[in-house]
């Protein structure tokens, strides 16, 4: 423009300079004589010339604005059409949430635009000018392979370049990107500059890597999976789009065998029709549902299996499939099946054992009762062979404890067949008075050492007659089971915590080896020690009453040095 200009002005310099010479040498020899027009002349013709030059510079001036304003308009409509472009490219990269870099190959130089401070988290100032920033953030498993990709492809002179890498966030965690990137090349075809777009899809890589595992579980799963449509205008069961070869296993039909049909093709004679109307319904009212009925494999033979329907809707809340899960249940049946037959048969022999000791108890009775007052009348008769003597004592005892296994016996079915027993209130102090009392001739003639620790307002809601029993059969093992060798020593402590209440009884007694027989220590006719008058069912009796309670019994015991018992009952 500035050349144009100085040319315009030489060329009107020159014009005139010619222009006015000419003239001069024209008309001097006209003018020689008369001055006065002259003067007049000259002043004319400065006037014209100077009229005509404004009209040249006007006419050049106007074509130069008119020139001028046309190159206005073209830059303010080339400048309009940028920002707009601008801004458009600015709407869509926050649209698409993009990343937006320029690179310039030669110089290294990196740009960066908004993306990468909303996406990654990074500040304005932390972000870097180079590429190496760029390769700095990429994953250490993910780099080489990317790299390495890159390069190739800027050497192969390719226009457009695509991957999938993790990218580095600023709080040190990593996104998955979609990279994609377009070559310039300058006018020697050399690659000058990358301009890309990066974008974040880690949500859809978390979404596909769910699929694969779902697809996986779904694949190897060994319940039969089985997809359908939604459509019932043909069957109230819709047809299969898809199964896993857990189902072929299953049933023995291949894919291909069942895509397109109805599940209805599985059922038959025995398959129960109340069950199939029940997932018809729930199909109709897009509910899921769970039935159990017999289906019928390929060749025929017949299974239980476990159905469930589940519904599957589309991000509308539009129902699009419905998802099977199958598993045979045969053996389960069967198993079952076995078990309620195995029930009856235990309910009726424990019914016929509850029968027999009723009856026995009650034809034992008789005659131990009859012997029982024979053996009274000799008390009368005086007996002078010593060793007759010894076999009728011999014979009392042994009478005795089988008409005291009797009792016990009829107090342990009693139990067994009365869950339900009356409770009351009762005050415990009072309870270990009245067992004291039962054994005053045991306790003079051992004269243990009592130690008895219970409040005296301390009461629990028990069976009375029941937990005399029980104290009376653990305080009786402890004088029963001393130790020869020591004091008998009985410490007894009652007290309440957390809403419960326990009983300590514990001795220094000849003591139970509890790695031996800890399983069977309550149970039925277990004996410990060789003690004449141990019959096995003491134990096993006062955990039955104490369990019939409601309440728990736990054993603490060393051999020769003693045994604990603990009792736990809701206060």
């Amino acid at each position: 423009m500035k050349s144009k200009s100085n040319i315009i002005s030489f060329v009107f310099i020159i014009s005139s300079l010619f222009l006015a010479i000419i003239t001069h040498l024209l008309l001097k020899d006209y003018f020689q004589q008369n001055t006065k027009a002259l003067i007049t002349f000259h002043f004319l013709k400065d006037v014209l010339f100077i009229i005509i030059a404004g009209l040249i510079i006007r006419f050049v001036i106007a074509k130069n604005d008119k020139r001028n304003i046309n190159i206005l308009e073209q830059l303010q409509s080339s400048t309009t059409e940028i920002k707009d472009s601008n801004e458009r490219y600015d709407i869509v990269a926050k649209a698409t949430s993009d990343t937006i870099w320029d690179w310039k190959i030669q110089e290294d130089m990196f740009v960066w635009n908004k993306g990468i401070q909303g996406v990654f988290g990074y500040k304005k100032e932390d972000v870097g000018t180079t590429s190496t920033w760029w390769f700095d953030r990429i994953h250490p498993e993910d780099s080489l392979k990317m790299s390495v990709k890159l390069y190739s492809f800027l050497e192969q002179k390719t226009e457009r370049w695509q991957d999938e890498y993790r990218f580095k966030c600023a709080d040190g965690s990593y996104k998955y990107v979609f990279d994609r990137g377009f070559l310039l090349f300058d006018n020697e075809g050399k690659a000058v500059r990358m301009i890309g777009a990066i974008q974040d899809i880690t949500k859809q890589k978390e979404e596909e890597q769910r699929l694969k595992l779902l697809e996986t579980v779904i694949t190897q799963t060994k319940d039969a999976v089985v997809i359908t449509d939604t459509d019932t205008s043909e069957n109230p069961i819709p047809n299969i789009i898809f199964v896993n070869e857990a189902f072929t296993k299953m049933t023995g039909y291949k894919p291909k065998e069942v895509i397109g049909k109805s599940p209805i093709m599985f059922t038959g004679p025995k398959a129960d029709r109340k069950e199939l109307e029940k997932l018809s319904n729930a199909i109709q009212k897009y509910k899921e549902c769970f039935i159990e009925t017999i289906s019928y494999k390929k060749n025929g033979t017949e299974y239980w299996v476990n159905f469930s329907m589940i519904p599957v809707t589309n991000k509308d809340g539009e129902h699009t499939h419905w998802i099977s899960i199958q598993r045979d249940v045969t053996k389960e049946k069967e198993q079952q099946s076995e078990r309620e037959q195995l029930i009856r048969e235990l309910t009726q022999n424990n019914k016929d054992l509850k029968q027999f000791s009723y009856i026995t108890s009650h034809n034992f009775r008789a005659p131990l009762s009859n012997l029982t007052g024979l053996l009274n009348l000799l008390d009368d008769v005086p007996v002078e062979n010593e060793e007759l003597q010894e076999i009728l004592n011999g014979f009392r005892r042994s009478t005795q404890l089988l008409n005291e296994t009797i009792d016990d016996l009829v107090k342990v079915v009693i139990i067994k067949d009365n869950p339900s027993i009356l409770k009351e209130s009762v005050s415990i102090i009072e309870i270990f008075e009245n067992v004291f009392f039962q054994l005053s001739n045991q306790i003079n003639l051992h004269k243990p050492n009592l130690k008895i620790e219970i409040d005296p307002e301390l009461c629990i809601t028990i069976n009375k007659a029941y937990m005399e029993s029980i104290i009376l059969n653990l305080v009786s093992n402890a004088l029963k089971y001393r130790s020869p060798e020591k004091t008998p020593k009985i410490t007894i402590k009652a007290f309440d915590k957390d809403n419960f209440v326990n009983l300590v009884i514990k001795d220094n007694g000849i003591g139970i080896d509890l790695e031996k027989n800890h399983d069977k220590i309550f149970g039925l006719y277990q004996r410990f020690h060789d003690h004449p008058d141990s019959k096995g069912l003491g134990l096993y009796l006062v955990k039955s009453q104490i369990e019939a309670m409601g309440g728990s019994i736990e054993v603490e015991s060393q051999v020769n040095k003693g045994t604990q018992f603990t009792l736990t009952f809701k206060k």
